[in-house]
């Protein structure tokens, strides 16, 4: 008689119960902003796929991001106080742009967005390069998350007081 250990039972069960058709809530319709799911993904480097050259940053955009976004926000309270020069997670939006701890983004004219959030491509620049990436920011409540692709990430934001 063959014996199945019971981590082994533990195991099967657990990845059944997780398993799922839809990753999705049924109540969610918030899709303004997220990246196209159809797009061909980035190359191993970031860049997309037949790119014959480097990403060169956009002319100024006549968008503007929200004055509710705008601010200095931190990955952690460390980031947000004063003086220090590793706030390697300090985020600074104004109404032109992003600064980051060495780069800056401005948003593109494809950037849309409402009072409490903006989703586009924003053109980069920093230690001598300089790039686009697709940038969303959304505020809920007192939390403001920043999704980008090259490549996919989201971080959580606290704004510094």
């Amino acid at each position: 008689m063959i014996r199945i250990p019971f981590i082994s039972c533990l195991a099967i069960f657990a990845v059944t119960a997780c398993g799922g058709d839809d990753p999705v809530a049924t109540g969610a319709n918030q899709t303004a902003g997220l990246p196209d799911i159809n797009a061909v993904a980035p190359s191993a480097d970031g860049e997309p796929h037949n790119q014959t050259e480097a990403a060169k940053p956009l002319p100024p955009a006549a968008t503007r991001i929200p004055a509710a976004l705008q601010g200095r926000w931190g990955l952690t309270p460390a980031d947000c106080m004063p003086g220090r020069p590793d706030a390697k997670g300090l985020l600074e939006i104004s109404e032109g742009g992003l600064r980051f701890y060495e780069s800056r983004a401005v948003p593109s004219a494809d950037v849309a967005g409402d009072e409490n959030s903006i989703g586009g491509n924003f053109a980069f620049t920093g230690e001598g390069q300089s790039w686009t990436k697709y940038e969303a920011l959304k505020l809920d409540k007192a939390v403001l998350t920043r999704t980008e692709t090259k490549p996919s990430a989201s971080f959580t934001y606290a704004k510094c007081s």
